[in-house]
C-alpha cells in the first residue's frame, strides 16, 4: 500500500506545489511508483507545473460523477514513466466534492503505487481538511517568515486531530546570507518552535527548479532521498556564503 502523504501549508506562495511535483518527480526518477493528486480545487495548478495540461482528458471530478473510472483520470508523465498525475476540476464547484468521495478515488489507486502525493490548498478551510483526510502523513511547508511559520503552527496543530502516522516540516526559501548574518532564523530553531521534525531545507535561489520542475536542485534530489530512505540529512543553505568567495557572494546578494 502507498504512502500517502498531504503537503500541505499556512500560506500560500511558499512553494508548496513546487516541491509536490519536484518531489514525486525525484522518487518516479528512482522507479518509485508516484501519484501526484491535486486537491486544490481554487487554484488547481498542478497540471501547469508538472507540464501535463494539453494531456487532460478527464479529472477527479469526473471519476467521482462517474463519468470515468478512476485509471482513465490519471496522466502518465511523458518523461518520467513512474509518475502520474490526477487533476482537479477546472469547471465543477467545490461543493460537489466531500472528503468521503475525494478519499474513496485516492483509497482505489493507492494500492498501484508506492507514493501518493496529495497537494493541499494553503489554509486551514474546508479544502485543507478535505485534503487531510486523505492521507496517513503529512509535509508541511513554511518559509522563514514570522507570518508563513504563524500559519504552519495553525496547520500542525489541526492536523494533530487526523492521528497521522508522522508530521514533518519542510522549510522552503532560506537565504544563507541571511542566516550567517544572523537576520534569519535557522530552519533548526523554526522546528523547534513548531516542535516538528525537520525532514527539508531548501535555499531561495533563482531557477532552483530549473527551465523544468524535474531538473531539481540537490535540496529537492536530498529532500526525496529522506522520504525514501527515512535518512534526515538537510541541505546547507549556507555553504556557499563562507569564506572569502562566500563573502562576496554576500555583498553581491544584498546589492540585488
Amino acid at each position: 500500500m502507498a504512502r500517502k502523504i498531504v503537503v500541505t501549508s499556512g500560506k500560500g506562495g511558499v512553494g508548496k506545489t513546487t516541491i509536490a511535483a519536484g518531489v514525486s518527480a525525484q522518487l518516479a526518477k528512482r522507479g518509485e511508483r508516484v501519484l501526484l493528486c491535486d486537491a486544490d480545487f481554487g487554484l488547481n495548478n498542478v497540471d501547469v507545473v508538472t507540464g501535463i495540461e494539453q494531456f487532460v482528458i478527464y479529472d477527479v471530478v469526473d471519476v467521482i460523477e462517474g463519468r470515468c473510472r478512476a485509471k482513465q483520470a490519471l496522466v502518465r508523465h511523458p518523461v518520467f514513466a513512474n509518475l502520474y498525475i490526477l487533476t482537479s476540476s477546472h469547471s465543477a464547484p467545490e461543493r460537489y466534492v466531500s472528503p468521503q468521495a475525494l478519499r474513496l478515488v485516492i483509497d482505489s489507486l493507492a494500492p498501484q503505487f508506492d507514493y501518493v502525493f496529495i497537494d493541499c490548498p494553503a489554509g486551514v478551510d474546508d479544502g485543507f481538511h478535505r485534503a487531510a483526510a486523505c492521507a496517513d502523513e503529512a509535509m508541511v511547508v513554511t518559509t522563514p517568515h514570522v507570518s508563513a511559520i504563524r500559519d504552519a503552527d495553525k496547520v500542525i496543530t489541526l492536523l494533530k486531530s487526523y492521528a497521522l502516522k508522522d508530521v514533518s516540516l519542510v522549510v522552503n526559501k532560506v537565504r544563507g546570507d541571511l542566516l550567517i548574518g544572523g537576520e534569519s532564523l535557522y530552519p533548526q530553531e523554526i522546528s523547534q518552535i513548531l516542535k516538528t521534525p525537520l525532514l527539508g531545507i531548501l535555499p531561495e535561489e533563482y531557477g532552483i527548479y530549473g527551465g523544468e520542475f524535474a531538473d531539481a536542485h540537490s535540496s529537492v534530489k536530498t529532500l526525496a532521498n529522506n522520504l525514501l530512505t527515512g535518512k534526515r540529512k538537510l541541505y546547507d543553505p549556507t555553504k556557499k556564503y563562507v569564506g572569502i568567495v562566500g563573502g562576496i557572494r554576500r555583498l553581491l546578494k544584498r546589492s540585488l
